[in-house]
């Protein structure tokens, strides 16, 4: 009887076994640990794994093979092969790899992210790199992130200055992450869902709930995506994701239905992303999904990363109290202590922009680009990549790489002032933001947020750790996952250091 249980098993194996040997003796594959049978090396890959995949660079090479279970996956650590991948051999890596999730979430790759590289992608990344994130956009919503800005230096200098508070810390996260959702929402939809008491509305609490099941739901599958040879032991849940389909659906043509009729009573074109999608639907021939799997982009991908960057940031300033206070001297030189800083600051401020640079170099908030698949057989380092295989990039390592950062490990903005160092694609050393024809076409959105809200919060605060503890003693290690959350969320005293005039909201409304 338990011979017809067994069976599919025993098949299962033979044949993971044999693909896997025949591409060890076809292909010359890049070194890497053994991989055990059936299941690869899933049990040997500690949590945080762009660390993980960094020490085993240590022993085996820059570049590596790693299994997933069957799947072949590739991490390269160093510049001049994350070159290769995304510029000499760009286009015969320009795949992505999409899990059952993945897949289900993207409408099987209908939206930018999870797209394959072909007509789809190219006309998508046309539309958000002319269209949505143009320099004449990003300019006409320059506003709403100085809104939003202002707003979170409102709520510190609050709770700073309340007496019940006195000397006590702040939970940083909590006002990053307000103004990275009311920025995000904002920008996509022109509504804010987190008013100023930081109390959220009833689209905003769904939103957030969306955000947070469709997280669950991809994690829920992750053994069954690595071994497909036994997705009949997982099966997907179809019901679940339906629902969650039809969640996300419903909300996002609520507030669709919410800006149609705003454009029809008052007329014109405003420049939040959804207007313009509105207005380029019939241009570039686009369907629902992918409008609505454009806007779910742009907010996934733009919510916690800023919001983590910053935070990074900020506890590298406290630790680094020499920085801090240089960065608080050009600041207090170039906008004083009248005025508040704008975005039309920053080309006086080198240094603060190196403060942004060195923080996103030592933490890049996805340490691992996302997968690149394959779709033709390739060398890379003079290796075999086979058609269908994955290959990260693992940033983390690059960035902290000694044969081409100097003192790699040390938190030193100077080496952007000694040396211009682009980070939106062109210099493979510093890839926060990927590069290639999959670079993150909002790049210039993010930089420039992460660097206000630094330079907000250096120019209005003075930045300690809590009571009791000594700057060496932040714990600077990361949760595993996709983004590198703060394993300990920052908590930190911040102490007001301008007039108090200088603490309110410059609310707009666009």
């Amino acid at each position: 009887m338990a011979i017809p249980v067994l069976l599919p098993v025993l098949v299962a194996v033979l044949v993971v076994v044999a693909t896997f040997l025949y591409q060890k003796l076809r292909f010359k594959l890049p070194p890497g640990p053994r991989p055990w049978p059936v299941v690869g090396n899933l049990y040997d890959i500690k949590p945080v794994r762009f660390r993980c995949f960094a020490e085993w660079a240590q022993t085996y090479g820059p570049i590596i093979s790693v299994w997933f279970g069957s799947t072949l996956n590739v991490i390269v650590s160093s510049s001049e092969l994350a070159k290769e991948v995304l510029k000499d051999k760009d286009q015969q890596l320009a795949d992505r790899h999409r899990s059952r999730s993945a897949a289900k979430f993207s409408r099987d790759g209908k939206d930018l992210i999870w797209a394959d590289y072909g007509p789809h992608y190219v006309k998508v990344r046309k539309v958000c790199t002319l269209e949505l994130f143009s320099p004449k956009r990003l300019e006409a919503l320059r506003p709403i992130r100085e809104d939003e800005v202002t707003a979170m230096v409102e709520s510190i200098f609050k709770d700073t200055t309340n007496p019940e508070m006195s000397g006590k810390s702040l939970l940083v996260k909590k006002y990053l992450g307000t103004v990275a959702f009311n920025n995000i929402t904002r920008l996509a939809f022109g509504k804010r869902f987190v008013n100023d008491d930081g109390v959220v509305d009833e689209q905003g609490i769904e939103f957030k709930a969306i955000v947070s099941n469709g997280l669950k739901l991809g994690a829920s599958l992750a053994m069954a995506e690595h071994i497909p040879w036994l997705r009949w032991m997982f099966p997907l849940d179809e019901d679940a994701f339906a629902k969650h389909g039809a969640r996300r659906d419903r909300l996002t043509r609520a507030i669709m239905e919410e800006h149609t009729l705003a454009r029809q009573k008052n007329g014109g074109e405003k420049q939040h992303f959804f207007d313009a999608l509105l207005v380029l639907k019939d241009k570039y021939d686009l369907s629902e999904d992918t409008l609505i799997g454009l806007l779910w982009d742009m907010i996934t991908a733009g919510m916690d990363t800023t919001a983590i960057s910053v935070e990074w940031a900020m506890a590298k300033l406290i630790k680094n109290p020499r920085v801090q206070q240089k960065a608080q001297d050009e600041i207090d030189r170039v906008v004083g202590v009248e005025r508040v800083m704008t975005e039309n600051d920053f080309s006086n401020l080198p240094y603060l922009q190196s403060v942004a640079k060195e923080a996103l170099r030592l933490h890049p908030p996805t340490p691992l680009m996302l997968p690149h698949r394959s779709n033709a057989h390739v060398k890379i380092g003079g290796y075999d990549i086979p058609k269908g295989s994955n290959v990260h990039v693992n940033v983390w390592a690059i960035a902290r790489d000694p044969a081409v950062w100097k003192n790699p490990l040390e938190f030193r903005p100077e080496r952007f002032l000694e040396e211009d160092v682009d980070m939106k694609g062109h210099d493979f050393r510093l890839l926060p933001f990927g590069a290639g024809r999959r670079v993150c076409p909002g790049a210039q959105l993010g930089i420039n947020l992460v660097t206000s809200m630094l330079g907000h919060l250096l120019h209005h605060f003075v930045w300690t750790p809590p009571p009791g503890m000594k700057p060496e003693d932040i714990d600077m290690s990361e949760n595993p996952g996709l983004v590198t959350y703060m394993r300990s969320p920052l908590q930190a005293v911040a102490t007001p250091r301008l007039p108090s005039e200088l603490y309110k909201r410059i609310a707009v409304d666009l």
